[in-house]
């Protein structure tokens, strides 16, 4: 598929070229896209509210991302699927944070680099947060330690679970 002032042997045209956008950008629209259904939607009628910028083909791998990610869920209708959002902006730009935390080999490091440059104010909105956490039962909260923590209950069998890369109680080698 042509973009407007491109030929098909890849020299430019007289015409402008659009301007190319980040995978995340592109995800974000989509997601601001799909929200604003209501509810499941196609991924023609994304493609549609997305005044038609974008490729169907280009829609459909940019949901299957978003998909992986966690950010949309996906159910079969037909021949198809239909989408709806499981996540939103901020929700999408924490999966991102966490994946990119969990591909460190020194989490300590890389989260104390990032505390230290919060701003004043962001740090005190995650110190509160933190607090909020602590004090909720459950994962995060002191009533039930996170899965993994050698404090939680064993795994069905009565083994703990194994750690694994990137788990900040796994042995360093």
């Amino acid at each position: 598929m042509n973009r407007t002032g491109a030929r098909d042997d890849g020299a430019a045209g007289d015409g402008p070229r659009l301007p190319r956008r980040g995978q995340g950008q592109l995800e974000s629209q989509v997601l601001t896209v799909l929200r604003s259904a209501g509810g499941p939607a196609t991924a023609g009628w994304v493609q549609e509210h997305l005044d038609g910028d974008l490729a169907y083909t280009t829609v459909i791998t940019i949901l299957t991302r978003l998909y992986a990610k966690n950010a949309v869920t996906r159910t079969r209708e037909g021949r198809s699927y239909v989408w709806t959002p499981a996540s939103d902006e901020a929700g999408l730009a924490a999966l991102r944070m966490r994946r990119v935390l969990d591909g460190e080999r020194d989490r300590e490091a890389v989260l104390a680099r990032f505390v230290s440059a919060l701003s004043p104010g962001d740090e005190a909105r995650l110190r509160e947060l933190l607090s909020r956490a602590d004090a909720e039962p459950g994962p995060g909260g002191h009533d039930e330690p996170a899965p993994g923590h050698p404090a939680a209950p064993a795994q069905p069998g009565g083994h703990p679970r194994p750690a694994g890369p990137g788990d900040p109680d796994a042995p360093e080698g």
